[in-house]
């Protein structure tokens, strides 16, 4: 066994990409989003409520940017003023963000404070780093073990399997999203859980044996992730719940994994109904709840269909392909969806966990549909779209069994990768809320479209029609061989 397929080789890129995600932190709050849910997690610590009214992120001291402890990014005035993320429900403010995730990011600093971290509300700046490591930090080394255990899985090469990863971790909008507390990135672990459980599944049942454990665990990660985002968490449930039916064609692995759902989901909507009195809807989607002075949003609020049909299908493909599109702003995954789509529609193609991997890219569509019949602000002031972080998981691997089965594709990933890369850069400099576009990236959708063209073409012009249909090198060098004598 070499030493990349060893056990404790996602466990080590984990831990590598968990010191990234702690030097990459802000110690403070960078916008409305990060900061509502840190005033949630305070409030939980300081006051034991969801109430956020006497949060420090709610109504920032001025003493605490004199002192050089600021609970938000001292260089935005806008953000002194303190979070606009916020629903008044009978005259007291609370968190727009999903209510659950706030409970064990609160419980575990509890736990650190007892080794002698601050009090929140004395330190804001050593609060708000912890609680970025601890949400954002934790999902994406995560994913990033979790993603190395799928490419193996493939059968990717070291070498490869290391570009590819490096392209995922570090050539996507991922490093900005550890600069700040988010869901979204934390929702890209869950789902990357999610995807060695179900592998894991899926090994058990070739073995005529049930994975007992990993079907509970499967549940449970994915009912927490659930509670996540209401937009794209629900379809991740069911997508979970449709790969163990059909790789198992048994109804009791199901039941075992629809019950390890259950906790989370039952504890999101009582929360939920705690607050604001609605067991199913989400609080943010309750019109009146936004009827609080000075609010900015005014009824620009995610849950409204548009009224004009032309205007709902542009969105749809402005969500992909904008300004803020989330193929652009990843570029590897425009080879992921087109060279996905010429793998999978060939007959006879061998692809590994096919089952699992088309649920979860059914998960990714129906998430795309969702937000683009659900939504018109494209996620409102964040580095492409925020909702779709999370499906960058099923994305990259589609991409690995794109670079396994299709050799030739292989420059035109490297093309796309290093112009992500550059793209990576410039976001992770202006972090996750940034509401212009990311600095450069007409010269990266340009440079990267133009590049992969100039690819392709010299590819078209140089591989023999066998080459291109060709899964492995042994055969590619065979048909050389074969020229270079009949050329003699």
């Amino acid at each position: 066994m070499s030493r990349a397929d060893h056990w404790a080789a996602p466990w080590l890129l984990g831990a590598c990409a968990l010191v990234f995600a702690a030097f990459s932190a802000w110690p403070f709050a960078s916008g409305w989003n990060d900061g509502s849910r840190l005033a949630s997690v305070e409030s939980l610590i300081e006051r034991g409520t969801f109430c956020i009214d006497d949060s420090v992120f709610l109504h920032p001291p001025a003493g605490h940017f004199d002192r050089g402890t600021p609970p938000y990014d001292p260089d935005n005035a806008l953000l002194r003023r303190g979070t606009s993320d916020k629903l008044l429900i009978d005259g007291r403010y609370y968190s727009d963000k999903p209510p659950l995730v706030s409970v064990p990011l609160a419980v575990a600093y509890r736990g650190l404070m007892a080794l002698g971290l601050p009090h929140p509300g004395d330190r804001p700046d050593v609060f708000a780093w912890v609680i970025c490591v601890l949400l954002s930090g934790t999902g994406y080394a995560v994913a990033v073990g979790c993603l190395w255990v799928l490419g193996t899985r493939v059968g990717l090469s070291p070498g490869w399997r290391l570009a590819w990863l490096a392209a995922f971790a570090l050539g996507t909008v991922l490093p900005a999203y550890t600069r700040s507390a988010n869901n979204h990135i934390a929702q890209l672990g869950a789902a990357a859980a999610v995807c060695v459980l179900l592998c894991r599944i899926a090994d058990r049942t070739a073995e005529g044996r049930t994975a007992w454990l990993a079907l509970l665990g499967a549940g449970l990660i994915a009912g927490f992730a659930y509670n996540l985002d209401f937009g794209v968490g629900p379809p991740l449930v069911l997508a979970v719940l449709a790969a163990v039916a059909i790789r198992t064609r048994r109804a009791l692995p199901v039941v075992v994994c629809g019950l390890g759902v259950v906790p989370c989901v039952v504890a999101g909507h009582a929360i939920n109904f705690a607050i604001g009195g609605d067991w199913l809807k989400p609080l943010n989607m309750h019109p009146e709840y936004l009827n609080w002075p000075g609010n900015p949003f005014g009824t620009n609020m995610t849950g409204v269909v548009h009224k004009h049909f032309f205007a709902q299908f542009l969105y749809l493909f402005d969500l992909l392909f904008g300004k803020k599109g989330f193929l652009t702003h990843n570029p590897p995954l425009l080879l992921a969806v087109i060279g996905g789509a010429r793998v999978f529609l060939r007959r006879g193609a061998a692809i590994p966990d096919r089952t699992e991997l088309l649920a979860l890219c059914g998960w990714c569509a129906a998430g795309w549909l969702a937000y683009g019949v659900l939504s018109k602000n494209l996620g409102g002031g964040c580095v492409s779209i925020r909702w779709f972080v999370p499906f960058l998981v099923p994305g990259f691997w589609a991409l690995a069994v794109v670079l396994k089965a299709r050799l030739e594709y292989r420059p035109d990933f490297v093309a796309l990768a290093l112009w992500g890369a550059g793209l990576a850069v410039s976001a992770w400099l202006v972090g996750p809320w940034w509401v212009r576009l990311v600095p450069g990236y007409w010269v990266v959708f340009g440079g990267s479209l133009l590049t992969w063209a100039v690819v392709r073409w010299r590819a078209a012009r140089t591989a023999h029609p066998d080459e291109a249909a060709t899964a492995d090198g042994a055969s590619a060098r065979l048909w050389a061989a074969v020229r270079g004598r009949s050329r003699a």
